[in-house]
């Protein structure tokens, strides 16, 4: 959910700009059918008058899957470079919002001013095209923000780490007087491998295999799509691309020149054709997406390929941290299937696209920034990096969500605390974290349903009997009776002798009808479900 807010200006009245735009993705136990969760911009929406730009420093989905929901808030002009704008443009068109609303911008030398700020973009290596580190000059200083990167001289697409670049950047004027870090591999603790390693393993493991080899892997990471399809064409598989993202990246890398000399690859139907011996497919749902091609493959057929005993699948990739019960199940699902599954425990088909601990002190070393602002990760990560520049003799502080720092001074301090909660995307919806709709759903899931219906004359009097309807419970508790009779025989007792002062009030029956229901639900199937009373009242003409 990155999203970064600079300031220059006097207290209260600065001038801003919004670094990235991005999203998480949810799961059912916290999160039960919400699509996307966000950060909350009602702080930024209150001072929209006072931001000056938007800037996106690469595509992944964590700093720039926000973009189309987010931007009809803030309405301010988005700056990014040349692929990471084409996404953006995607994303943008396909919520029916103007493209062009971003402004394409060349790397450094090049400067975008927005207000007190003069803006560089600063190609750094990373597991998507272009990613940029920003360098922001104000009054008060530089400051280098840098975005997801990696210390890698050959990336395979995109552009290398520069250190010379780097070097220039830390001499210019006064140095840096801020460093605002990636965090994610601080714990780490060796040095990064480059993605161009990946060729000779990745070529030899797929010219061994017997049968059809599927192999999948983020579907940004347009250099390991390249890696990958070339080891299938030279072990003479024919290659397929199967999932709408990957397809997406590659149709935009190639677009925009980021991508040249991928090699060429069939359609599915014509993938269906192929002895399977012969081909490779690259798939997406490494992270166990339930709707993505790896997770629809190892249920069965899919777009008319299905997986056999003695083919093989292969993780060209990392588990994020809690996505492991997804990608364990898809697993288990092919191993039923006599498929053999290859994953990364060894190191041998998958490199971070983030900067390990010795790349990150490096980037100390090599920038000397007066102040280190550790940020993209855990808090655990967050906090060790400070440890890392304090250690240092750089003075270093842990930014949680919501953190407004001072960095005026020599020594980062805490100046406010901004309510900084999340947004989800429900549906077609944006709601608030807090609202109490995901709330309410988790209950459901939790302890059922239960709706009573109740309908009451012109005198005051229960029309009939109340009649219940139940969901996500049993149909029979502990008696073996039906547990919606159960509850309807009770709510008769007590619409027999309720007296004329409750049943002529909806609280008062609301309340007793419901307290009814759970209590008879609690003794016939030890649950208390949520109870929803339809209370209606026939009116005299």
């Amino acid at each position: 959910m990155n999203a970064y807010v600079f300031g220059y200006g006097p207290a209260g009245k600065e001038r801003l700009i919004v670094i990235d735009l991005g999203v998480t993705f949810p799961d059912m136990d916290g999160t039960p059918g919400v699509d996307l969760i966000m950060a909350d911009l009602a702080w930024l929406e209150q001072n929209a008058d006072r931001i000056e730009a938007i800037f996106i420093t690469h595509a992944h989905e964590d700093h720039i899957g926000a973009l189309s929901h987010l931007w009809p808030k803030l309405r301010k002009k988005v700056y990014a470079r040349k692929f990471t704008a084409r996404i953006g443009a995607l994303k943008l068109e396909e919520a029916g919002l103007p493209g062009d609303i971003i402004t394409v911008v060349e790397p450094r030398p090049k400067v975008v001013e927005a207000g007190p700020f003069k803006v560089q973009f600063v190609p750094l290596s990373h597991s998507i095209p272009e990613s940029s580190a920003l360098v922001i000059d104000t009054p008060a200083g530089r400051i280098v923000h840098s975005g997801d990167f990696k210390l890698d001289g050959n990336p395979v697409v995109g552009e290398p780490f520069d250190p010379v670049l780097w070097h220039e950047i830390a001499r210019e004027g006064d140095g840096v007087k801020i460093l605002t870090c990636d965090s994610t591999n601080v714990f780490s603790p060796h040095p990064g491998r480059s993605e161009a390693t990946l060729a000779e393993p990745l070529s030899k493991f797929i010219a061994e295999q017997k049968g059809m080899v599927v192999a999948t892997t983020f579907a940004s990471n347009v250099a390991r799509l390249k890696t990958l399809a070339e080891a299938g064409r030279a072990a003479g598989r024919s290659v397929c691309l199967l999932g709408r993202a990957m397809k997406k990246m590659v149709t935009a890398a190639e677009e925009t020149g980021v991508l040249l000399g991928m090699p060429g690859t069939i359609p599915v139907e014509a993938a269906v054709e192929v002895p399977r011996e012969n081909l490779l497919l690259i798939v997406t749902g490494s992270q166990g997406e339930r709707r993505a091609a790896t997770a629809q493959l190892s249920r069965g057929r899919y777009l008319g390929l299905e997986m056999k005993a003695g083919d093989t699948f292969l993780f060209s990739s990392r588990v994020i941290p809690g996505n492991e019960r997804g990608v364990i199940r898809i697993i288990n699902n092919f191993s039923e299937m006599g498929v053999d599954v290859v994953d990364d425990h060894d190191g041998l088909y998958h490199v971070s696209g983030h900067a390990n601990r010795p790349d990150l002190e490096a980037v100390h070393d090599l920038l000397r920034p007066k102040m280190l602002i550790p940020m993209h990760g855990e808090h655990r990560h967050l906090r060790e990096h400070a440890k890392i520049g304090i250690a240092k003799g750089i003075p270093s502080a842990v930014a949680v969500n919501g953190t407004m720092l001072d960095l005026t001074g020599d020594v980062p301090q805490v100046a406010e605390y901004v309510e900084a909660g999340r947004t989800y995307l429900d549906g077609s919806v944006l709601i608030g974290a807090l609202d109490g709709v995901v709330r309410d759903r988790m209950r459901m899931a939790l302890n059922g349903l239960v709706l009573i219906t109740v309908i009451i004359d012109e005198e005051d009097e229960p029309l009939g009997d109340a009649w219940v309807e139940l969901m996500g419970l049993p149909e029979t508790g502990r008696s073996n009776a039906s547990l919606a009779a159960r509850i309807e025989d009770e709510l008769a007792e007590f619409l027999d002798r309720v007296t004329g002062k409750i049943i002529a009030s909806d609280d008062r029956m609301d309340e007793a009808l419901r307290r009814i229901a759970r209590q008879v639900t609690m003794e016939e199937v030890g649950k208390k479900p949520e109870v929803v009373i339809v209370l209606s009242r026939l009116m005299a003409e």
